[in-house]
Protein backbone atom coordinates (compact mmCIF):
# COMPACT_ATOMS: atom_id res chain seq x y z
CA UNK A 1 0.00 0.00 0.00
CA UNK A 2 1.08 3.47 -1.25
CA UNK A 3 1.45 6.51 1.92
CA UNK A 4 0.61 9.81 0.87
CA UNK A 5 0.02 12.92 3.24
CA UNK A 6 -2.68 15.99 2.80
CA UNK A 7 -1.03 19.36 3.23
CA UNK A 8 -2.83 19.87 6.11
CA UNK A 9 -1.60 16.24 7.42
CA UNK A 10 2.26 17.81 7.47
CA UNK A 11 1.07 21.22 8.65
CA UNK A 12 -0.05 19.18 11.37
CA UNK A 13 2.81 16.89 12.15
CA UNK A 14 5.21 20.05 11.61
CA UNK A 15 2.72 22.38 14.04
CA UNK A 16 2.78 19.38 16.69
CA UNK A 17 6.84 19.02 16.74
CA UNK A 18 7.20 22.71 16.99
CA UNK A 19 4.82 22.85 20.20
CA UNK A 20 6.38 20.41 21.59
CA UNK A 21 9.83 21.44 21.07
CA UNK A 22 9.47 24.61 22.53
CA UNK A 23 9.42 23.08 25.97
CA UNK A 24 11.53 19.55 25.02
CA UNK A 25 12.69 19.11 21.71
CA UNK A 26 13.63 15.29 23.12
CA UNK A 27 9.82 14.69 23.61
CA UNK A 28 9.34 16.38 20.55
CA UNK A 29 11.80 13.52 19.06
CA UNK A 30 10.05 11.29 21.15
CA UNK A 31 6.59 11.38 19.42
CA UNK A 32 7.18 12.42 16.42
CA UNK A 33 8.85 8.71 16.23
CA UNK A 34 5.43 7.39 17.83
CA UNK A 35 3.30 8.71 15.08
CA UNK A 36 5.38 7.69 12.05
CA UNK A 37 5.19 4.28 14.11
CA UNK A 38 1.71 4.21 14.13
CA UNK A 39 1.04 5.51 10.22
CA UNK A 40 3.34 2.13 9.47
CA UNK A 41 1.33 0.16 11.00
CA UNK A 42 -1.51 1.73 9.23
CA UNK A 43 0.15 0.79 6.00
CA UNK A 44 0.46 -2.61 6.68
CA UNK A 45 -3.00 -2.93 8.54
CA UNK A 46 -5.32 -0.33 7.23
CA UNK A 47 -8.44 -1.51 8.54
CA UNK A 48 -7.56 -1.26 12.06
CA UNK A 49 -8.52 2.27 12.49
CA UNK A 50 -12.52 3.28 13.48
CA UNK A 51 -14.82 3.85 10.63
CA UNK A 52 -16.61 7.49 10.95
CA UNK A 53 -20.22 7.33 9.90
CA UNK A 54 -20.72 10.64 9.80
CA UNK A 55 -17.85 10.70 6.95
CA UNK A 56 -17.84 8.39 3.92
CA UNK A 57 -14.74 6.38 3.54
CA UNK A 58 -12.64 7.83 6.60
CA UNK A 59 -11.06 6.38 9.45
CA UNK A 60 -9.33 7.25 12.57
CA UNK A 61 -6.74 5.78 14.57
CA UNK A 62 -5.59 6.60 17.93
CA UNK A 63 -1.97 6.75 18.69
CA UNK A 64 -1.09 7.55 22.12
CA UNK A 65 -2.26 10.65 22.93
CA UNK A 66 -2.86 11.91 19.18
CA UNK A 67 -5.44 11.14 16.55
CA UNK A 68 -4.66 10.27 13.14
CA UNK A 69 -7.62 10.70 10.65
CA UNK A 70 -7.21 8.61 7.01
CA UNK A 71 -8.73 7.84 3.90
CA UNK A 72 -8.19 4.34 2.03
CA UNK A 73 -8.89 4.81 -1.67
CA UNK A 74 -7.79 1.91 -3.95
CA UNK A 75 -3.99 0.78 -2.68
CA UNK A 76 -3.61 4.30 -1.58
CA UNK A 77 -3.72 5.40 2.26
CA UNK A 78 -3.91 9.21 2.52
CA UNK A 79 -3.58 10.56 5.88
CA UNK A 80 -5.85 13.70 6.22
CA UNK A 81 -4.98 15.35 9.67
CA UNK A 82 -2.96 14.60 13.10
CA UNK A 83 -4.03 16.24 15.98
CA UNK A 84 -3.49 15.65 20.02
CA UNK A 85 -6.65 14.17 21.46
CA UNK A 86 -7.11 17.15 23.63
CA UNK A 87 -7.69 20.03 20.51
CA UNK A 88 -10.84 20.30 19.26
CA UNK A 89 -10.97 19.02 15.52
CA UNK A 90 -14.25 18.73 12.96
CA UNK A 91 -12.20 17.26 9.90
Amino acid sequence: MKLEFSESAVHDLIRLREFIAKNNPQAAEHVSLRLRQAIGKLVLHPDIGRRLPEIENVRELIAGKYVVRYLIEGDTLFVLRIWHGKEHRSS
